[in-house]
């Protein structure tokens, strides 16, 4: 149960969202334009990124969540949630993706560790000034989910076969479907 009176019994977000429409829609269309939008990065990606920095902030919800999205968006796996724990092992991704998670992964320690450097490494790597601010945004963005998932203490299934269903449906129907 939340630490508030949601006044219902759904998990993590879409539990805050039914209970204030009037900021739901704010933050689904910042989730839409951020992960579904016009982007030279897939949408598989930036579910990625958005679910990294979900592991990272340890917010079971949103990490689940977004890697199902992620997994949606290529071959429907929901083992990519383990291997996005486990610094994405097994996946193959691009070294250009690999140096914006690590940016992502500074953000979410606090904005001001990204360094010059790692914007040159990333750049090196292929990406662009678009792409480097789109990550910086996506992590900014989801700590702020995640802190507001957390901070209110709404419950989350444990396994991660809870998450398929909406991950498909944030994959293809995308964000704001669900309310």
């Amino acid at each position: 149960m939340s630490y508030i009176n949601l006044n219902n019994d759904l998990p993590g977000i879409v539990g805050l969202m039914t209970y204030s429409p009037e900021t739901a829609k704010p933050l689904n269309e910042l989730a839409e334009i951020l992960l579904r939008g016009p982007s030279t990065l897939t949408s598989a990606e930036r579910e990625m990124i958005a679910s990294y920095v979900s592991h990272r902030n340890e917010c079971h919800f949103c990490h689940s969540c977004h890697g199902a999205a992620a997994a949606h968006h290529l071959d429907g796996d929901l083992d990519l949630l383990d291997d996005i724990k486990n610094g994405f092992q097994k996946t193959e991704i691009s070294d250009k993706l690999r140096e914006l998670l690590n940016i992502a992964g500074k953000v979410q320690i606090l904005g001001n560790k990204v360094e010059e450097k790692d914007i040159e490494a990333a750049r090196s790597e292929g990406a662009t000034d678009r792409e480097i601010h789109d990550t910086v945004l996506i992590a900014a963005a989801f700590c702020m989910y995640n802190r507001y998932v957390d901070g209110l203490g709404t419950w989350a299934p444990e396994d991660k076969e809870s998450y398929d269903e909406t991950g498909r449906m944030l994959a293809h129907e995308g964000y704001g479907s669900s309310i």
